[in-house]
C-alpha cells in the first residue's frame, strides 16, 4: 500500500501484521527480515492488524497524521488541471518549475495507499528531492480514492494530469520526449495502468516507468495465496483484497476485470515504456512483481528489476537510512536519471 512518510516510524496504525501475529509468531517473521530493517518491522508488528470494512476505512482516514513539511526548495505550486472526458478537474502539485532556459525532463508522480488512502502531500519531500537531484519538473497528482471512485476514475485522473503535462510542455519548459511516470505500491499500479493507457491511446510516448513495489494483481491474497512469511509487514492479504475490491467495484480475483484495470492481467505488454521495478523479498507483491518484470522482458520491454532480500512493504520509508534502503533508492534513481538524460 505504501502510505508514504506520514506512516513512517509507527506514526499511525499498522496495516501490516498478520491476523494471528503473536509474540512468538512475530519473532519467527523477524528471522526473514534484514537485520537493519528489524526495528521498523517490530514497530509495525506491535501495532497489530485491522478489520477492513468501509466503516474502519473512514475511521482510519480520520486518524492519519498531518503530512510531512515540504523542503525549503524546490518550489511547490498547487494547480487544478482539466480532468478526463466527463470527469472533474484534477488537483496537482507542480514541483521545481523553472523560469525558462533549456527544456528539462518531467516526471508524473502517483502516491500510494492501496487505492483507498494517501495524499500527494505525503510524497512532496520525495518529489522535491527528485526534482532537485535530476533537474526535472515533477507533477504530483491528487487522484480520487476508492471505493468512492472506482476504476476507471483514479486512472483517468492520473492520465489527465499526464495529458496536461504533455500538452503544456512548452509553457512548463518540459521536453515532451523525456516524460516518465512513477509510483509506489498502489501508485506503482496506477503508474503501470497509465503507461498501458498511454500506449493504447497513442497520444503520449512515455520515456520510462518507475514502479516501486507496485500493486499489479488483484488475485494476490484472494485466489492466489502467499507463503506465511511473506506479506505480513507493511501490507497484507486482507488489506489487498479490500483495496482491489474497492478499486474494481467487484470482488478481487474473481471474474474478468475491466480492460486496463489490472496490469498483471493485460495480455499484451509489447510496446510499453522501459521500466524499473523494485520490491522487497518478503513484500506481499514480490511474486506478482517478479512475474510482471519477466513478462515485460519477454515482450521486448527494457526492464531493470531490483529485489531487496529481507525487505517488507514500504521499508525504504520506514528505515530510509538503512543500507538496504539506500541501495534500493540509489538503484531506481540511477535508472530514472539515465532514462531522462
Amino acid at each position: 500500500m505504501m502510505l508514504g512518510v506520514a506512516f513512517a516510524a509507527g506514526s499511525s496504525p499498522s496495516l501490516a501484521a498478520g491476523p494471528d501475529a503473536g509474540q512468538g509468531d512475530s519473532e519467527g517473521l523477524l528471522a526473514h527480515i534484514d537485520p537493519e530493517l528489524r526495528d521498523g518491522a517490530r514497530v509495525l508488528l506491535a501495532q497489530g492488524s485491522m478489520d477492513w470494512t468501509r466503516q474502519e476505512l473512514v475511521a482510519l482516514r480520520g486518524r492519519i497524521p498531518p503530512p510531512p513539511k515540504s523542503l525549503a526548495s524546490p518550489s511547490v505550486e498547487r494547480r487544478v488541471v482539466p480532468g478526463g472526458p466527463g470527469g472533474p478537474d484534477v488537483a496537482v502539485q507542480v514541483i521545481g518549475a523553472s523560469a525558462g532556459g533549456k527544456a528539462r525532463p518531467a516526471l508524473l508522480h502517483i502516491h500510494g495507499g492501496g487505492f483507498i488512502l494517501g495524499r500527494p502531500e505525503d510524497s512532496t519531500p520525495l518529489c522535491q528531492t527528485i526534482a532537485a537531484e535530476l533537474d526535472c519538473l515533477v507533477v504530483n497528482v491528487d487522484y480520487r480514492l476508492s471505493p468512492e471512485t472506482p476504476f476507471p476514475g483514479p486512472v483517468e485522473d492520473c492520465y489527465a494530469a499526464l495529458a496536461w503535462l504533455h500538452r503544456n510542455a512548452d509553457a512548463l519548459g518540459v521536453d515532451r520526449s523525456r516524460i516518465a511516470v512513477m509510483g509506489e505500491s498502489a501508485g506503482g499500479g496506477l503508474a503501470a495502468m497509465v503507461a498501458i493507457a498511454a500506449r493504447d491511446r497513442r497520444e503520449i510516448q512515455l520515456r520510462y516507468q518507475v514502479l516501486i513495489y507496485p500493486m499489479l494483481d488483484d488475485r494476490t491474497g484472494s485466489t492466489r495465496r502467499v507463503p506465511p512469511f511473506i506479506g505480513r509487514i507493511g501490507w497484507n492479504e486482507s488489506g489487498n483484497r479490500f483495496g482491489w475490491t474497492s478499486f474494481l467495484g467487484a470482488p478481487a480475483g474473481q471474474g474478468k476485470p475491466p480492460r486496463g484495470a489490472v496490469p498483471a492481467r493485460v495480455a499484451d505488454l509489447r510496446g510499453l515504456a522501459p521500466a524499473f521495478i523494485g520490491v522487497g523479498g518478503v513484500d506481499l507483491f514480490v511474486e506478482e512483481d517478479l512475474e510482471y518484470a519477466r513478462r515485460l522482458v519477454l515482450a521486448g520491454v527494457p526492464t531493470q528489476f531490483q529485489l531487496t532480500p529481507g525487505a517488507y512493504h514500504g521499508f525504504d520509508f520506514i528505515a530510509p537510512q538503512s543500507r538496504p534502503s539506500r541501495a534500493f533508492t540509489a538503484a531506481w534513481m540511477s535508472g530514472l536519471r539515465a532514462a531522462l538524460a
